[in-house]
């Protein structure tokens, strides 16, 4: 695993929009329905979630941000939905 640099400004931005994904889930979660298919689309938001971290610690920083933004698209898609 390659280390990231802290200070390096792409890893400050994918690491924010990491952790306001996890803010917005929870927030998404408290308000969705039963409904399998909505389900099926926040687990999917938060494999990509997950994806981008672990391209974030492989210092693959193009590939964590595409999934990220991914992620995020999924959960507005969701929003619209709710």
């Amino acid at each position: 695993m390659t280390e990231n640099k802290t200070d390096d400004p792409v890893v400050k931005r994918i690491s924010k929009d990491i952790a306001m994904f996890h803010e917005n889930i929870k927030s998404i979660e408290a308000k969705m329905p039963l409904d399998k298919r909505i389900g099926e689309v926040v687990e999917l938001s938060k494999m990509y979630a997950s994806d981008s971290q672990s391209y974030l610690n492989k210092n693959d920083l193009y590939t964590s941000f595409s999934c990220i933004s991914y992620a995020h698209g999924l959960l507005d898609a969701v929003l619209k939905i709710l």
